[in-house]
């Protein structure tokens, strides 16, 4: 009988621990967040200042927990046509998946456009947080999407490999005190 009661209680303890890890993966550390107040920025070919783009219905969640957590959804007047021609690209971005009920990114989606040819990868600011860049894909028809993705100097300090010079600075924790 005793047996039966703390396998009872370490069932039910096992099915709470998910659903509050689920929870928490899903729901628990993402919030709405405006759209910035400068807009949708993306960097030209000639400058290092990001310029602003027009955008409308801007959707956006993100987490203080990860610095690559950030998804973003948005329209735009601008063609492909006039956003290659102006606008550093960027290769190879794979968007990520966002939660399932932000339904206006669907990483899938994005995906299969980005590789029919049909939306294109552009650099909106650089190391937005360490080793983070901030990448915007543009579809043909004007829907927008932003994520952030490790660059470079991420992926060699979140692996361990020693950080090169081309690569800002480390930010510096907070030591405990004594």
């Amino acid at each position: 009988m005793m047996g039966k009661i703390l396998g009872s209680v370490i069932l039910a303890s096992a099915l709470i621990a998910g659903a509050a890890l689920y929870y928490l993966q899903v729901y628990g550390f993402y919030q709405e967040v405006d759209a910035p107040a400068e807009g949708v920025m993306l960097l030209p070919l000639a400058s290092t200042e990001a310029e602003v783009i027009p955008m409308d219905a801007y959707q956006a969640i993100d987490a203080d927990s990860s610095p690559i957590r950030y998804r973003a959804c948005f329209t735009t007047p601008y063609s492909l046509a006039l956003l290659t021609e102006t606008f550093q690209m960027v290769e190879n971005a794979t968007p990520r998946n966002a939660p399932g009920w932000f339904d206006c990114f669907d990483a899938a989606a994005i995906g299969a456009e980005l590789d029919a040819g049909t939306a294109l990868t552009f650099l909106s600011q650089k190391n937005i947080h360490f080793g983070v860049d901030r990448v915007v894909a543009i579809t043909q028809d004007g829907r927008g999407y932003v994520w952030h993705e490790l660059n470079d100097c991420g992926e060699k300090a979140y692996d361990g490999t020693i950080v090169g010079e081309e690569c800002p600075p480390l930010p510096t924790r907070n030591a405990p005190t004594e």
